[in-house]
């Protein structure tokens, strides 16, 4: 049988097996049939789970028991998610077949409600990059046009969505890397608040602005997500101990009175003119629902890229110092002393953006350039944590676009860092400021999807998804589907 996830959002998946239209059995069989068939031209997974997968799905069947909504459903998980058993390799040389040995608190949450990991997507390498281009393993394309990048670093769990394989997926966002490549495949992935969800287990780059959070077509699909994998974790420390509410309460298309703040720097110098054009209208759409929408200045925003990469790579250098050919993963060959070890296993078992960010960090956090550029990096962040709170006293939400451009081709930008570096300009300035943020498909320049970017208070996706869901749903841009839908 075959199974199309284009046509049907999470609740009638779930109805279908409840009521006994399709078992979890023939559900999970026909997913691993589709990425067998079709992931050759998205590349979107490293690893399959099919003997897990098929297990747990023949012991629900035989349960018999759907309690929650995500019962049977199958998830790709970004391959940053530490999975027991499974290999686990932040798409880097240096963690080529490394079997963790326990389940990241998302992983453990969504298996408790009943979902099924069929695989682990690909991503850039320990999630550095923006087009997952540095991944060791292969290249993941757009699920619009496979000669364009799907966006990263969670680009294997955009293409996986955005091209039918799976109902939904986890990524993780540390400068943009859920946003950005949703924008890019044209479906919806949100970035919670900064410890909304638990960070325990996943690979960390940067700790102070990791998060986790889903890939959906839809956004009550994405509440639905959200729903199952927030809340407080004792395992990490920077867990909010917030209650959780329910994210699909405020989704009723009304958006009457609700005050959004568009920034004038978010349509400056190096936004292509068509993307601003498009992400305009889905504003005026918006306010014709009857939004009220006002220009504002976020005005240390060109500040942004600029400390965040200081402040990312001064964190990254520090994390990935545990990679080091002892304890697990890659070892180099011929090494005669420690240090040798050292330098030979990071040599080779890192790619070149990884070095490039550890030579960055490591230089940033040494004795002579602290005060010159961590200190001054981290002084740009409270500007800009200052910038959103002065307009959020006034307004619920801020919009606008969530890249510069649509997705670009294949090896376009991987050669020039700096450009790919700026990308990310849009997305960035949110996690500094450690808000919500998400993207919805705004429309399509040249036949590839924009993203539109909500971005919300502290602890308010609930807005943040109101929003989203009323654009979306006037828009209906969800039912648009790409060429590979037809394979199905």
């Amino acid at each position: 049988m075959t199974i199309n996830f284009f046509d049907n959002d999470l609740n009638s998946l779930h109805d279908k097996l409840v009521n006994k239209e399709i078992t979890v059995t023939e559900l999970t069989q026909a997913t691993l049939d589709n990425i067998e068939k079709t992931d050759d031209q998205l590349n979107a997974f490293i690893t399959t789970n099919a003997q897990e997968a098929m297990k747990k799905a023949s012991e629900i069947d035989e349960k018999g028991e759907f309690t929650h909504v995500l019962s049977g459903l199958p998830v790709a998980l970004k391959d940053n998610l530490s999975t027991k058993g499974i290999p686990t390799t932040g798409a880097s040389h240096i963690l080529e077949g490394f079997k963790p040995v326990y389940d990241a608190t998302v992983v453990d949450k969504l298996q408790n409600a009943g979902a099924i990991s069929v695989g682990k997507a690909n991503m850039d390498e320990f999630a550095m990059g923006g087009s997952t281009e540095t991944s060791y393993y292969k290249q993941t394309t757009n699920a619009w046009d496979h000669t364009k990048v799907p966006g990263g670093s969670s680009g294997g769990s955009a293409a996986a969505v955005a091209g039918g394989l799976v109902p939904f997926a986890l990524g993780s966002d540390t400068g943009g890397s859920i946003r950005q490549p949703a924008a890019f495949n044209g479906i919806v992935g949100l970035k919670p608040t900064y410890g909304r969800v638990s960070r325990w287990g996943l690979f960390a780059m940067a700790s102070s602005l990791d998060q986790i959070g889903p890939f959906t077509r839809t956004v009550k699909d994405n509440a639905l997500v959200l729903n199952t994998i927030a809340g407080f974790d004792a395992k990490d420390s920077t867990s909010s101990n917030r209650d959780v509410p329910d994210f699909t309460s405020k989704l009723s298309g009304d958006v009457k009175g609700l005050k959004i703040a568009v920034p004038k720097e978010y349509f400056g110098e190096g936004i292509d003119p068509k993307v601003a054009a498009t992400v305009k209208a889905a504003i005026a759409q918006l306010e014709a629902l009857g939004a009220i929408v006002d220009e504002v200045t976020l005005p240390h925003t060109k500040y942004g890229v600029a400390a965040y990469y200081i402040i990312m790579s001064s964190e990254a250098s520090s994390n990935l110092q545990r990679y080091d050919g002892v304890r697990y993963g890659f070892r180099a060959d011929n090494v005669k002393t420690l240090e040798d070890l050292y330098v030979k296993t990071r040599s080779e078992g890192f790619g070149d953006e990884v070095k490039r960010r550890i030579m960055l960090g490591t230089f940033s956090l040494s004795a002579g350039a602290y005060d010159a550029f961590f200190k001054k990096a981290a002084k740009i962040r409270t500007l800009l944590i200052e910038d959103f709170n002065k307009v959020f006293e006034d307004y619920d939400v801020i919009v606008g676009p969530t890249a510069p451009t649509v997705a670009y081709g294949l090896g376009e930008e991987i050669d020039d860092p700096t450009a790919m570096y700026l990308a990310d300009v849009l997305t960035i300035p949110v996690n500094l400021a450690g808000l919500p943020g998400l993207s919805v498909n705004a429309g399509f320049v040249d036949g590839l999807p924009v993203g539109l970017q909500i971005i919300g208070k502290p602890f308010d996706e609930q807005t943040v998804y109101q929003t989203g869901f009323a654009y979306e749903q006037a828009s209906r841009l969800f039912e648009k589907k790409p060429d590979i839908a037809k394979a199905y």
